[in-house]
């Protein structure tokens, strides 16, 4: 069997453990990886190979980014910062037509913006907004689509860990890609700012106003997003004034968050310990995922496919832009079907060499495909953050979609913006 041959053979084999014997991402693509190896080569050298990335992986200092910035988002929800964060932007935004809608979005992008993560965005959120909006008669749909949507910015607003996770495997530096999905992640937020306003005014019965309040109620409530602020600031300032490394800007972010819930009394013990548990089991995952996409990679490398595909793409009488809408359409399907970070540590090796021969910037290309791939956490069939909106908030899977489904547009109108105009990712890593 030729080399290309093989590659595709695992690839078909990894669909099959993914998808019909349901076997968890990172085992399958550690068990295809490994056997395709011993297949092209021998099995010591597959032996060889597995051992020496997983210890590569496991002792890498790099590595230890990905469990810091969770503890620093874990910290910050059991402390209660998100809780705070709504308040905050509640209390701005409820009085108007939507403004709850508004506040949830608001609050979504600032946990974002110290969690990194798009399922503990969503997780906390739901707890938090589903109720209030059910208690000022927001429409299921609007409601739980607005908070599903905003749930994603958990991956686009830096600190990102699917970003962290690219920038390892990929060899760009996260503090670029830190600054390149900033203004991006900003502008697809504020597109979704305007979808609640433009569905309130198109359907005024899905969002009744809140109660008003007055300016010292908002004064008041001001408080509440000092955390958020003062923790987003220690990290990209650091990072941007070159402080610190990406992995001691995450031990800062986890210190400064574990400091500041000390000194307001915010977080107990049990909290703690809960912190730490909820750490551990989800860097485990992830570092599980990259050990397996890892030796997955090495097995497509030395099958030569990702050198093959992009001499391929090179060789077709097509311009890079259809090429890239090509590509960006795989990610939009793949990330329907499969957990983003997974489909990205899978497709990257093939990829990411054909996206540096058309002439494309890596760090803007890193961006926008982590944007098209997070677009699948909330859509069918596999949605994960669907499913967990409607697990939290008791609503029917198919009002989440229809939910969903409002939101789309934005984010096809930021993709849009984002490939029509690269400097909007790169005019901010280029300016230190």
């Amino acid at each position: 069997m030729s080399p290309l041959a093989l590659a595709f053979c695992g690839i078909v084999a990894l669909l099959a453990l993914l998808f019909v014997l349901r076997l968890p991402v990172g085992f399958a693509l550690a068990l295809v990886g490994f056997a395709g190896f011993w297949m092209a080569i021998n099995l010591r050298a597959a032996l060889g190979m597995a051992g020496t990335e997983t210890w590569q992986i496991f002792s890498s200092y790099g590595f230890t980014v990905i469990p810091l910035f969770i503890f620093m988002g874990q910290i910050c929800f059991h402390s209660g910062v998100n809780k705070r964060l709504y308040h905050t932007a509640f209390t701005w935004f409820g009085p108007i037509r939507g403004g709850l809608g508004v506040a949830t979005v608001l609050a979504c992008a600032g946990f974002a913006a110290i969690s990194g993560s798009n399922t503990a965005t969503a997780a906390t959120m739901s707890t938090v907004a589903l109720p209030e909006m059910d208690k000022y008669k927001y429409h299921p749909v609007l409601g739980s689509g607005t908070v599903a949507a905003g749930s994603t910015l958990g991956v686009v607003i830096p600190p990102s860990v699917i970003l962290i996770v690219i920038g390892l495997q990929t060899g760009q530096p996260i503090g670029k890609l830190f600054w390149a999905a900033l203004i991006p992640g900003a502008l697809l937020t504020l597109l979704f700012l305007v979808t609640v306003v433009i569905a309130c005014r198109v359907r005024p019965d899905m969002a009744p106003a809140g109660p008003p309040t007055t300016w010292r109620e908002k004064g008041a409530s001001l408080p509440g997003s000092i955390e958020m602020l003062i923790l987003f600031g220690l990290v990209m300032g650091g990072l941007f004034w070159g402080w610190f490394t990406p992995s001691e800007a995450g031990a800062a972010g986890a210190g400064g968050a574990l400091a500041l819930s000390c000194l307001t009394r915010r977080l107990k013990w049990p909290d703690f310990l809960a912190a730490v548990q909820d750490t551990l089991k989800i860097s485990c995952m992830i570092l599980t995922i990259v050990i397996g996409a890892v030796i997955f990679g090495r097995f497509l490398a030395v099958t030569r496919l990702p050198f093959a595909l992009a001499q391929w793409v090179t060789g077709l009488e097509l311009p890079a832009a259809s090429i890239l809408l090509c590509i960006l359409g795989i990610y939009v399907i793949g990330g329907a079907l499969m957990d983003a970070l997974a489909l990205l540590l899978i497709t990257l090796p093939i990829f990411f060499p054909a996206a540096q021969t058309l002439g494309f910037d890596p760090l803007w290309f890193a961006v926008l495909v982590t944007m098209v791939t997070t677009l699948g956490a909330i859509t069918p069939p596999v949605g994960v953050n669907a499913f967990i909106i409607s697990s939290v908030g008791q609503t029917p899977l198919g009002n989440v979609y229809k939910g969903t489904a409002l939101f789309a547009p934005a984010f096809f109108l930021c993709l849009t913006i984002l490939a029509l105009f690269p400097s909007l990712a790169l005019y901010l890593p280029n300016s230190f």
